[in-house]
């Protein structure tokens, strides 16, 4: 009996001890990269010569500084709210708002929290608060009366809340999602691999389950509340998925996810976009992005 106890004692320490250690991971994982650096913009939409007005977005961490670009002439127009990625800010999504512009729309983009010029955030971001705050835009947007309509267009993390928020928000027409992570664990696996983290499979995918679970607590988010692929399943409008076959940080494999996801809702229009040079960042330099989107937010 006693050895039998030794054996339990020390079969019960060699599966505590690495249950320990993922935990104590999963913690400082949190604490370093829950926290974007926040990086002010460095330009107005003046600098593409564009006209806007300065507005601020209502939000329950404050309000949110955004602009507001009319469409031509001021006339009314659709509108499309654009969500930028992570560590970004507004200014970053100005090539989207030039020549979305020259196509006719009017466009609102404003700063998530704990970016650009919002105060740093005490609890760890997630696509949980870009959907929220990508729906405080809309709400913004909706409520002008040179706005007929609202789409909303995200990048990477600003993706995931596009999609959140169009899960949410009938008033969206339109979704255009880009470079998006389609899981948050898988998202989270992939952020070991680009930390130079090797480890096999076996180790990495119920780490990073874990680690996703321990991020999300502090703000009581489960994984599937911040997953885009279940946000699509949801939204019943036309989306149209772009991404970069290139991608370094977010796979193209996670478009054609997004795309059987979204395909899964009958009678919906759905559109997949891979851009054969494309990578994670300034895919509005091809022309295929900008009349591809476009040509979609037109027809929707």
């Amino acid at each position: 009996m006693r050895t039998s106890r030794k054996v339990l004692v020390a079969l019960g320490a060699a599966v505590v001890a690495p249950s320990a250690a993922a935990y104590r991971f999963a913690i400082e994982y949190r604490r370093r990269a829950g926290f974007p650096a926040r990086r002010p913009p460095l330009e107005t939409p003046q600098a593409y010569g564009l006209p806007f007005e300065i507005v601020a977005v209502p939000s329950a961490t404050g309000p949110l500084p955004g602009w507001f670009v009319p469409a031509p002439g001021g006339r009314p127009a659709p509108a499309i709210v654009l969500v930028h990625g992570w560590e970004s800010n507004r200014a970053r999504m100005l090539p989207n708002a030039r020549f979305l512009h020259a196509a006719g729309f009017a466009s609102l983009l404003f700063d998530v929290r704990g970016h650009g010029d919002n105060p740093p955030e005490t609890l760890p971001i997630s696509g949980a608060e870009f959907g929220a705050d990508a729906r405080a835009a809309v709400e913004v947007a909706a409520a002008r009366p040179d706005v007929t309509s609202v789409g909303v267009l995200g990048h990477s993390m600003g993706a995931i809340g596009a999609a959140l928020a169009a899960a949410d928000d009938p008033r969206i027409g339109a979704l255009v999602t880009t470079a998006t992570p389609a899981d948050p664990r898988r998202l989270t696996r992939r952020t070991f691999q680009l930390a130079g983290l090797t480890m096999p499979g076996v180790i990495a995918h119920p780490l990073a389950a874990l680690t996703t679970r321990v991020y999300l607590r502090p703000r009581g988010h489960s994984p599937s509340a911040v997953s885009a692929t279940a946000a699509v399943r949801r939204y019943p409008g036309p989306i149209l998925i772009v991404h970069g076959e290139q991608d370094e940080v977010v796979g193209a494999d996670n478009a054609v996810r997004l795309e059987r996801a979204a395909r899964g809702v009958a009678g919906r229009e759905v559109e997949l976009l891979i851009l054969p040079e494309g990578r994670h960042r300034w895919l509005y330099e091809d022309p295929a992005y900008r009349g591809r989107i476009a040509a979609f937010l037109a027809r929707n």
